[in-house]
């Protein structure tokens, strides 16, 4: 039975969201209200790893789109984002990649509040995950909700990349995360959250072992359109169910986890955002924080693609093997971050260039872009679509690093370690400097990693404290990849499980509630 009252209402059941519910609902005296504009997960698309490109496109994909953007040669790229019960962690690729050290020293030094840096979030991800690889209690944990293993039997072409690029000088790691990303990077395996053939998402992680608890109600096909509030303090939220507009009320708090999208545009349909856009779309302004919306960043890839010699088998969801690592050995992190896809993967505008039928992709991605892009409202109501100006390419050193991305692609793609399993490179092949301009500005897309549109921060382009909270509300906190003050290096996934019990962790505290308790390992 869903009540129209609430101690704390969550707003979106993705790798955040998820997180908090469960973990307030650890409290039996706290009423919890989790809200998902998707529907179910129990849909084979979502379960059966191999069959993840089918969600794209679906009713369990947001199926965002990007402005044209001469920087691309016009091109309008995808944004896809998850509408489903767990998030983008049901129609993701299922890679568990827990960012570099830096990045996390990076998240204390910008929001002031040191439980953010590397050593805080150790802690936590020894109590998120139940590890199944090589014990190592410094950096893993086991025991958690989490189940996170080493891809399971991968394929030859998986394995021959972590050796080609340990011939190319390029360390080989037994897992992406831990030590490997404490350092330049290396090479590894993939981690996924996969458990006996099945994904293994954060909703079905955390909140499905406590849907039979009378203090968490699961809500899906509700859009939340509106914060509902009492002078400057968030009271609750306006939804769609069903066409129909309806209200549900929070007495203690409200959180944003809608993702990088949805949570500004839900800001700053509420009112809060840079006061000129406001005003332009006829809305009243609670809160100026001209931060709203900007900042957008997502990890920019170019696939280059290589024809088997023979058919080679797909497992894991095609997604095996994995390199970061730095241009230059004085950078801090890695600035290259390749996926290896088991199948060919051409942009819409490089397919006319002759794709194999059978062949392997290896996405040559940049871990930290300097193009910055916004998103911005096109009108006032909850119909009214966002427009989303990626800007990927925007700045020019990123297209010098797409040219050293995909060149140490082809260096490995055409390493005589491949010799037996590939029988040449397909795209895009020796190009000059022109040519390869224009292919990578057509063969750019992105890891669908948005993130930082309502950063944490202390300047003024911040819109949340480092305890999450909105500037100058009351009641309301954001904790999805929005807050991300910059990109982590890898898939933004993990990362966001972090920032949902960091969230649990401050909302407990200012509560005075339960302390956490590990959530019961599902299956």
């Amino acid at each position: 039975m869903v009540n129209e009252h609430y101690d704390f209402i969550v707003c979106g059941a993705g790798p955040a969201g998820s997180v908090i519910a469960a973990r307030l609902a650890e409290d039996k005296q706290v009423n919890v209200l989790l809200i998902e504009a998707g529907g179910t997960d129990e849909v084979p698309e979502v379960l059966t790893p191999a069959q993840w490109p089918l969600n794209l496109g679906s009713e369990r994909d947001w199926a965002f789109v990007a402005q044209p953007n001469a920087h691309l040669n016009g091109r309008s790229i995808p944004l896809n984002m998850g509408k489903v019960l767990g998030g983008g962690s049901s129609i993701n690729v299922m890679v568990w990649a827990r960012g570099h050290k830096n990045d996390w020293n990076y998240f204390a030094d910008a929001s002031g509040d040191p439980a953010w840096g590397y050593e805080s979030v150790l802690d936590i991800y020894r109590r998120i995950e139940n590890w199944q690889g090589a014990s190592d209690p410094v950096r893993r944990g086991t025991g958690g909700p989490v189940h996170v293993e080493s891809a399971a039997n991968a394929q030859p072409i998986a394995q021959a990349m972590v050796e080609a690029a340990n011939s190319m000088g390029i360390p080989r790691f037994e897992s992406p995360n831990g030590e490997m990303m404490e350092g330049r990077g290396g090479a590894a395996i993939n981690d996924l959250i996969i458990q006996n053939g099945r994904r293994s998402s954060i909703f079905r992680s955390y909140v499905y072992p406590l849907l039979n608890q009378p203090n968490l109600s699961v809500l899906t096909h509700t859009i939340v359109s509106k914060l509902i509030f009492d002078g400057r303090s968030v009271i609750g939220v306006e939804v769609i169910q069903d066409g129909r507009r309806n209200q549900y009320y929070a007495s203690e708090e409200v959180i944003l986890s809608l993702g990088a999208i949805n949570t500004p545009k839900v800001l700053l349909q509420s009112g809060i955002g840079p006061e000129e856009e406001l005003r332009r779309h006829g809305i009243p302004v609670v809160q100026h924080l001209p931060g709203v919306g900007q900042n957008h960043q997502d990890h920019v890839s170019f696939g280059c693609i290589f024809e088997y010699h023979e058919p080679q088998k797909i497992s894991n969801g095609g997604s095996e093997a994995t390199l970061y690592w730095t241009s230059d050995p004085n950078l801090k992190q890695p600035d290259m971050f390749h996926c290896q896809v088991e199948f060919p993967v051409p942009s819409a505008d490089t397919a006319h260039l002759g794709v194999p039928a059978h062949g392997w992709t290896m996405f040559a991605g940049l871990s930290h872009p300097k193009s910055r892009g916004t998103v911005r409202l096109s009108g006032p109501d909850v119909n009214d679509p966002v427009l989303i100006d990626a800007n990927t390419l925007s700045h020019p050193d990123d297209l010098k690093a797409a040219f050293t991305n995909i060149e140490l692609c082809r260096d490995l793609g055409n390493s005589t370690v491949f010799e037996k399993l590939v029988k040449r490179e397909a795209l895009p092949g020796k190009l000059g400097r022109s040519e390869m301009e224009n292919f990578a500005r057509n063969a750019a897309v992105t890891y669908w990693h948005q993130s930082c549109t309502a950063k944490m921060g202390q300047d003024s382009m911040s819109v949340v404290d480092g305890n999450l909270k909105v500037y100058g509300i009351n009641k309301l906190r954001v904790a999805d990849a929005s807050i991300m003050p910059e990109i982590t290096s890898g898939n933004t996934m993990a990362p966001c499980v972090v920032i949902g019990e960091r969230a649990a962790d401050i909302l407990k505290k200012a509560h005075r509630m339960t302390s956490c308790q590990a959530v019961e390992v599902a299956g």
